[in-house]
């Protein structure tokens, strides 16, 4: 921390870097040029059948960014998978370390629904945010400033209280009540395993945003190599350094086999 004045002075520069990179309310943006209320469905919304042995009757909808607000602290998002239901319905794949599993608990805790956006495309670092292994309340949007040295602008959500990225491709708006449960699952992750089936949330949608001449982003999850295998790849490649630091036991465990040794 900086003690003496002249400290101080030559801080400043770096903490209006800082202050440059927290997500930016806008007005309008281009996920905002159509709009469907929920009578419109999902139908408009295509998803991947990419998990063999699934018994749910849709899809996956992938490369998303759900959106949800912690009641104490702001906003959260989360790269989360979302089983495709029926026409206004989908799961949501929250698994026990996500933030917006806790976020969920609280509003459950507190007998409210959990108000949600699932968010498809934008630049690659809105996309990229959600699916890296931050601090718990760290907003995944300030981290994607940070990436693109400028704020990510947000554009205030039709039907529900969020705030959602304004240059995204397309937007699903819609609640989660705590009291609902449907099945859904195996999924296949990028770890080449399964997660198995569960009684998850039930995500209803409320409205549709997106852009006039949308693209809609997706991937294929399953057994390595696949796409989203790479991207977890340089995730941990990336904060590998973090995480020995977090995990210094950890970081010098050496496997033998064969006469070779990894660490």
């Amino acid at each position: 921390m900086p003690t003496s004045l002249l400290d101080k002075v030559r801080t400043l520069p770096k903490l209006l870097e800082v202050a440059g990179i927290f997500p930016k309310t806008v007005k309008d943006g281009p996920v905002h040029e159509v709009g469907h209320d929920r009578r419109a469905g999902r139908t408009s919304v295509p998803s991947r059948c990419c998990s063999a042995g699934r018994r749910t009757a849709g899809g996956f909808l992938t490369l998303t960014n759900v959106i949800t607000k912690d009641p104490a602290t702001g906003g959260a998002t989360a790269h989360v998978p979302a089983a495709v239901y029926d026409r206004n319905t989908t799961g949501m794949h929250w698994h026990l370390h996500h933030d917006a599993a806790r976020i969920f608990q609280d509003h459950a805790r507190a007998g409210r629904r959990t108000e949600a956006a699932v968010a498809f495309g934008g630049d690659p670092a809105t996309m990229f945010a959600p699916a890296v292994p931050l601090p718990p309340g760290v907003d995944e949007m300030l981290f994607a400033g940070f990436v693109r040295r400028e704020p990510v602008e947000m554009v205030k959500a039709l039907s529900v209280d969020l705030e959602v990225p304004a240059h995204a491709e397309l937007v699903l708006e819609g609640w989660v009540d705590h009291e609902e449960r449907r099945r859904e699952g195996p999924f296949g992750d990028h770890t080449g395993f399964y997660s198995l089936a569960d009684d998850y949330p039930v995500f209803h949608v409320t409205a549709i945003t997106h852009r006039s001449d949308a693209i809609y982003p997706t991937t294929i999850v399953g057994k390595p190599p696949m796409e989203d295998c790479y991207m977890g790849y340089a995730i941990e490649r990336m904060f590998l350094p973090l995480m020995r630091k977090m995990l210094p036991r950890w970081s010098t465990t050496t496997c033998r086999s064969k006469g070779s040794s990894t660490t």
